[in-house]
């Protein structure tokens, strides 16, 4: 029997909506919900993520500013823009779209972003709230990856969870919460001997390593739950995950497709996270 297939599109529609009557909720209250995005250089792929930041935006009604700057600014010149938009009171979120020219230190420039308004969650005040339990900003991408986990009807208590992949914006932030949800988490990655033996335990299994259809079906526990946070292309060019979805879904419980998993989550988490800005900014409540 194959598996449930975790429709991000769907559930990132849902959460839009809400997101919406949020904004709608503080405009009644005579807050105007922004968010500035900030594009440096041509990047292809980066130009494509702005553009559906911004379609996110106008679908919910959150003013977007967008700034885009030549492939040459200075990093100097990226922080005075940074501190200008720190300081204006209209402004709810800054978000700069990563990966940033050579010249210009990525760690720099999130560190400079207001702790309250860095919607993307990557400062480190941020970081350090989610691991102490606190209130901050959660990353886009893991905070979709819980309600996807969520939509699965899998309650990850006492569940066991494996994420394959540790970096700061997707791997470690999972762990962070999948612990935080009362599961035991193994955190694997690319120095993991026999990955497999570690995946094959997994009630939750969640794949974010950037290696297209690592994950083979029997890699995987029956009945897990499998998120596929990769974004690839396969030998044909067409994108994939970092899991062989044609294989596991005939094993896993649930799984999210790619594209349409959560690729979605990711811009409605950063939509909720700015309405969230905007609300804790002004210590106002809307529950």
């Amino acid at each position: 029997m194959s598996a449930q297939i975790l429709d991000g599109k769907a559930l990132a529609a849902e959460i839009r909506s809400e997101v919406k009557t949020q904004v709608a909720a503080l405009a009644e209250k005579g807050v105007s919900t922004a968010l500035a995005v900030i594009l440096v250089g041509d990047d292809s792929a980066s130009q494509v993520y702005v553009r559906n930041k911004i379609k996110a935006c106008a679908d919910t009604g959150i003013r977007s500013l967008e700034f885009r700057m030549p492939a040459e600014t200075t990093q100097q010149q990226l922080l005075a823009k940074i501190a200008e938009l720190n300081a204006d009171e209209s402004v709810d979120g800054i978000l700069v779209q990563l990966p940033l020219p050579k010249q210009i230190n990525a760690d720099a420039v999130i560190a400079a972003i207001d702790p309250a308004k860095d919607v993307d969650g990557f400062h480190v005040a941020n970081a350090g709230a989610l691991i102490t339990g606190k209130q901050g900003f959660v990353p886009c991408t893991p905070f979709g990856v819980m309600r996807l986990i969520e939509k699965s009807g899998v309650n990850p208590r006492g569940k066991s969870a494996v994420i394959v992949g540790r970096s700061n914006i997707v791997g470690k932030p999972m762990a962070l919460l999948l612990l935080a949800a009362d599961a035991t988490v193994t955190v694997a990655h690319s120095r993991t001997p026999d990955l497999s033996a570690v995946t094959r335990n997994a009630d939750i299994l969640v794949a974010a390593v950037g290696r297209a259809k690592l994950i083979k079906a029997d890699m995987v526990k029956p009945g897990a739950v499998v998120i596929d946070v990769g974004m690839n292309r396969d030998e044909n060019g067409k994108l994939c995950g970092d899991v062989d979805f044609a294989e596991v879904k005939e094993i896993a419980g649930s799984i999210t497709p790619v594209p349409g998993g959560v690729g979605p989550m990711t811009i409605a988490m950063l939509m909720q996270n700015t309405v969230l800005a905007a609300q804790m900014r002004r210590g106002i409540s809307l529950s």
